[in-house]
């Protein structure tokens, strides 16, 4: 038995965590009032009873929390604010590296442009990262410290009414179909990835498309992730959510993703639809061979799965087993930890109780979570984070599971 302590004073991470998911209810709650942004209900209580459930009967009631978040997130101090918070939050449960992701063209406005956005969301992340890294537990080596980064997204479908930057776009290209609209989009926010991460030294460390998968293949992005790819950009790709296997192919073959969003459907031969592929067993089987061989992580978000895939309720079915069985890079990531009403600490107690992760694999899980992240300073320096995280993850196994996890049965 691993007991809940441990996992929560692990170090750990979450490499696919949603900024606008991820807000404080009472933050929500008064940014709104503030800006006269309507909510179903204004207590807590309320809230997670009419929008923040834990149980969702379908993606769109599950989607339905964004456009309230989303609403109070369109001035500089409430991003900041939010991405502070965030960190905060994740701090608070022994989380030490944190990939903020969102879509930036969702809140740039006539008051923000792309490096306003981006810019107050990594002030907040950065005055918790300080606020950290200056303790005393930091400075005495009794603690490790806190890293960041941000990923900006690009999403699969846009319209005009999902924000100011979308509207303008179709007005501006009146001509072009809703298709070539979205593109020029994901190709205008890789552009910014590049100059914001490269010329205004902003630790945007990854470029991400998401959103509805059928019926919106990344091969319609492929454009913006060769700019990306060509200008060493790391890229992560929303892929075999609520698609197959070919929609984690597309991701690697024409978007270079380094990570996978999801990846729920790796195996599931059973989805592969073109017809053009005579063995869907074997084909699963060379993807599922090629992605544990390149070391291309896997971003498993339980409780949301759970909580959009009717063949995911119960959990003690999901294929995170058979990845750690084929010892894919895994990381357990909580996607949005308001809408899921969950943690990092929770979904990993979710690993161990439904899918039997033993101690062994809960050590690699975590080391493949800091190795697989996209770390914002040299490599060299990302090497020593590890080797800070390992030894701090070896000394509380001596602590609290009285023995190294390296002792222990696999």
């Amino acid at each position: 038995m691993i007991p809940t302590d441990f996992i929560r004073a692990i170090p750990k991470t979450d490499l696919h965590l949603h900024l606008d998911g991820s807000l404080r209810i009472p933050t929500l709650i008064e940014l709104a009032k503030r800006q006269r942004v309507k909510l179903p209900s204004y207590t807590g209580d309320g809230l997670q009873r009419l929008v923040f459930k834990d149980k969702y009967a379908n993606l769109p009631e599950y989607l339905k929390g964004f456009a309230y978040t989303c609403a109070v997130m369109q001035d500089a101090e409430s991003l900041e604010r939010i991405a502070f918070e965030l960190a905060e939050d994740n701090l608070a449960e022994g989380v030490r590296y944190i990939e903020v992701r969102y879509a930036p063209q969702l809140h740039i406005n006539d008051r923000l442009n792309m490096e306003q956005v981006v810019g107050a969301v990594c002030r907040g992340l950065e005055r918790a990262q300080k606020r950290h890294n200056q303790s005393e537990a930091v400075r005495s080596r009794a603690d490790i410290p806190f890293h960041f980064g941000v990923i900006v997204c690009a999403l699969r479908f846009i319209a005009p009414q999902m924000s100011p930057y979308y509207r303008r776009l179709f007005e501006v290209m009146a001509y072009a179909s809703p298709k070539q609209v979205c593109t020029a989009a994901s190709m205008e926010l890789a552009r910014a990835a590049v100059d914001l991460a490269h010329n205004k030294g902003l630790p945007v460390v990854g470029f991400d498309l998401a959103g509805a998968e059928a019926g919106y293949p990344a091969d319609d992005h492929s454009a913006a992730y060769q700019y990306a790819h060509s200008n060493f950009i790391r890229k992560t790709v929303h892929a075999g959510e609520a698609y197959g296997p070919e929609s984690i192919f597309q991701a690697i073959t024409k978007c270079y993703a380094n990570r996978i969003g999801h990846g729920t459907w790796l195996f599931a031969d059973k989805m592969v639809q073109n017809p053009n592929i005579p063995d869907p067993v074997a084909y699963t089987r060379y993807l599922a061979e090629y992605v544990a061989s390149q070391r291309i992580t896997i971003e498993v978000c339980l409780t949301s799965n759970a909580q959009t895939l009717p063949r995911m309720r119960n959990l003690s079915r999901h294929p995170l087993r058979q990845m750690l069985d084929h010892e894919l890079s895994v990381s357990i990531c909580t996607d949005n930890r308001l809408v899921s009403n969950t943690s990092v600490t929770n979904e990993l107690r979710i690993a161990i109780d439904k899918l039997k992760m033993t101690p062994r694999e809960l050590r690699n899980v975590v080391i493949a979570s800091f190795k697989g992240s996209f770390f914002s300073g040299t490599y060299r320096e990302k090497r020593q984070f590890v080797r800070q995280v390992i030894d701090r993850y070896e000394a509380l196994a001596r602590e609290l599971l009285d023995g190294s996890p390296n002792d222990r049965a696999k």
